[in-house]
């Protein structure tokens, strides 16, 4: 809100605050759009120029936990193996390398390079070897067995991030009798920003977008809608650094009983000009949407 006060009146300060915003409304019109517009607004306001912001473009936002429970990173774990890591079974059979860089380059999409803080491989083995919080059966005889680390070096593997995906350090663990590592990203979690929260009371709609090829000034948008609800089209609102997108959505007024259910589908918005490096926003949930349709 600060910046737009500051770059009154607009339209003679281009320059200084980024060009004037435009509504792309598409099917709908009056007061439907005139709401849009607005809540559009509030959530470009809210994100250009925040912390949010400057971390998601220029500092590492994680888009999937660092290290979930279970064998992260790898496929057709035997279940003794899940389930006696998921009791804490965990026995050290050689000494964990403490000779090793306390910090380590990290190189994204664009070229740039960060260097981030490690956490040492011990670090790593308490955080894993630690039992489940929920334990709902204890280890049986024939279910589980003792898993001995035979050994410990570092490497690298994927992760999604904000800026892109990008090979990030790992501690891999060989376990004896088990063909696949352990993997224990080794990035410090000082240096990972959380993920931003959407607005109050916002809720998701548009959950990813792509280009369309040969339309540079089109965005395919997959969003979620209810069983109930019709659809009236696509719409953008945009300034120079942002798109704020959303589907016209309104409620069917049958008298019928509406399944909870939500369905997704596909949609196109066209801008007034190419995406170019331009951030989407979601307007219901006032946060990025991520390019690819087949997210989650």
């Amino acid at each position: 809100m600060r910046r737009l006060i500051a770059c009154l009146p607009l339209m003679l300060l281009l320059s200084s605050c980024g060009g004037v915003p435009q509504a792309s409304p598409g099917g709908s019109h009056g007061a439907s759009s005139d709401k849009f517009e607005r809540r559009a607004r509030e959530v470009a306001e809210r994100w250009q120029g925040s912390a949010d912001d400057h971390a998601w473009r220029k500092g590492f936002v994680a888009l999937e936990v660092l290290n979930p429970r279970g064998w992260n990173h790898v496929r057709q774990i035997p279940a003794w193996v899940n389930r006696s890591s998921h009791n804490g079974a965990w026995r050290l059979a050689a000494k964990l390398p403490k000779n090793f860089p306390d910090r380590a380059d990290v190189r994204w999409p664009d070229g740039e390079v960060s260097q981030v803080p490690l956490i040492t491989a011990a670090s790593a083995y308490g955080e894993f070897s630690k039992p489940a919080d929920l334990i709902e059966e204890e280890c049986p005889a024939q279910g589980c067995r003792s898993l001995w680390v035979t050994g410990a070096r570092l490497g690298k593997v994927p992760l999604e991030t904000s800026r892109g995906t990008i090979q990030v350090p790992a501690w891999m663990f060989t376990v004896e009798g088990v063909e696949q590592k352990k993997v224990h990203v080794a990035v410090d979690p000082s240096a990972v920003t959380a993920r931003p929260e959407r607005m109050q009371g916002g809720v998701e709609e548009v959950m990813a977008f792509d280009l369309v090829a040969g339309k540079p000034d089109e965005l395919l948008l997959r969003y979620g809608y209810g069983a109930c609800d019709t659809i009236h089209g696509a719409r953008a609102y945009e300034t120079d650094q942002l798109v704020v997108v959303d589907v016209d959505e309104r409620r069917s007024d049958s008298a019928e009983a509406c399944p909870d259910i939500l369905k997704t589908a596909t949609i196109t918005v066209t801008l007034a000009r190419p995406l170019d490096g331009r951030l989407v926003l979601d307007s219901g949930a006032g946060l990025p949407v991520m390019r690819g349709l087949n997210r989650r």
